[in-house]
């Protein structure tokens, strides 16, 4: 099978009404599935937050990642998606988090890390486009001379690929430590000064609102990769995810899965 570009391709756009995280991680799951099976065409999905979460990548331990005690205080929700990574910090109004479905013809033959690179490559371009030189850091991460802005998650199956990308707007870097486990020995001796030079917010370096962000996004991903149709969740999408999010992404069996 030969690779393809992002021009062969009919590209959607989705950008629903804020859902929650649970129903985020089955709409990645089932979306997956309608690209692979050719129901959907390749989409970009571009997620609103109904709430607060921890996402957990697969392959991550919960009580090594997590303090559930601190997210339960907070009222975090705590998922775990489909594609590996490492965990996220989700605030709605201080997050954008984007989804890419596509067929495995555009990354065909590429190692993860090309593939990360690849399909982060539009994203760097408009982050140049307002004023901040980014650049891929192996492996999933996105990042500027001020600091990390965002971090990506990818898996495959059945004939798709699934990139998606959490990128911080603002952050609330005391509440962050206190929710994450992880970095906090890096970090314990310098305090959440520290934590807030790490992940560089995009606010503080563009000091345009979120969604000026996102429209700024969405237009550099039309224009470099030719069109973008609007588009909506297709009833049996949400109907599966909906069920899919009750029985296996909002069960303590899963979020636990590796405990």
């Amino acid at each position: 099978m030969s690779r393809s570009n992002w021009q062969d391709h009919a590209w959607h756009l989705v950008h629903a009404a804020p859902q929650a995280p649970a129903l985020h991680m089955a709409l990645d799951d089932v979306m997956l599935d309608e690209v692979a099976a050719g129901r959907r065409p390749p989409t970009l999905r571009v997620w609103e937050w109904a709430g607060p979460a921890v996402v957990m990548g697969r392959f991550q331990s919960l009580r090594n990642e997590v303090d559930m005690e601190a997210a339960r205080r907070h009222g975090i929700e705590v998922v775990r998606r489909i594609s590996g990574g490492g965990a996220m910090f989700i605030e709605p109004g201080n997050t954008i988090t984007y989804s890419i479905v596509a067929p495995l013809t555009l990354v065909e033959d590429m190692t993860f890390e090309q593939a990360y690179a690849f399909m982060d490559q539009w994203v760097i371009e408009a982050l140049a486009g307002l004023g901040i030189k980014a650049w891929y850091q192996p492996l999933n991460d996105i990042t500027s001379s001020a600091g990390k802005i965002a971090g990506a998650a990818q898996t495959r199956r059945r004939g798709a690929v699934l990139h998606h990308v959490t990128m911080a707007y603002d952050i609330d870097a005391a509440r962050m430590m206190e929710v994450l486990r992880i970095g906090r020995e890096k970090l314990s001796d310098k305090g959440t000064t520290s934590a807030a030079k790490r992940v560089d917010p995009l606010r503080s370096q563009t000091g345009l609102p979120r969604a000026a962000v996102i429209e700024h996004m969405v237009d550099t991903f039309r224009r470099r990769h030719g069109g973008l149709a609007p588009d909506i969740l297709h009833p049996d999408e949400s109907g599966r995810a909906q069920a899919l999010a009750r029985e296996r992404f909002s069960t303590p069996e899963w979020t636990a899965l590796l405990p």
